[in-house]
């Protein structure tokens, strides 16, 4: 009789354990910790990139989805219907699926997708005919961001 209550207090603990969700509270930090001196909102980086394909630097923005926890990989809001394609630089860092709709601040490096059908011949594209303007770049997803350091804000 002792080791079938014994067996129900096992099952009902394991079941309780099962339950309980990941707390992201304020400040919550993945990686290393973001420097907020120079931060700007995810809407202005394209804008602010201009001519530039690479820069560093630390944003604040809104996580649409989590793609991929291990290695950090999600997206970002960047206004207009656009989206920042980020993944983290160490791919041992693993986030939470509840970041989902929180508002992060980020640091790493922001890049512009490079296509080679932009009629840059030295780019190794030098295909003529039908198949020159075949290309299926995404305008939405046209900025991607290699993250070194997340911080939850809201």
């Amino acid at each position: 009789m002792k080791s079938l209550y014994l067996l129900f207090a096992l099952l009902f603990t394991i079941s309780a354990g099962a339950q309980q969700h990941t707390a992201l509270p304020h400040g919550t930090v993945y990686g290393t910790k973001p420097s907020t001196i120079s931060m700007m909102p995810a809407t202005k980086l394209e804008t602010y990139m201009d001519t530039r394909t690479r820069i560093n630097t630390t944003i604040e923005g809104k996580v649409i989805k989590v793609t991929k926890t291990k290695g950090g990989w999600f997206e970002l809001d960047a206004g207009n219907g656009k989206i920042i394609n980020a993944h983290f630089k160490d791919y041992a860092v693993t986030i939470p699926a509840d970041l989902k709709g929180r508002t992060v601040i980020i640091e790493g490096v922001a890049q512009k997708q490079f296509i080679a059908d932009d009629g840059q011949h030295f780019a190794g594209d030098t295909v003529t005919g039908k198949k020159q303007h075949s290309v299926n770049a995404n305008p939405k997803q046209s900025l991607t961001f290699e993250v070194s350091g997340l911080m939850v804000d809201k």
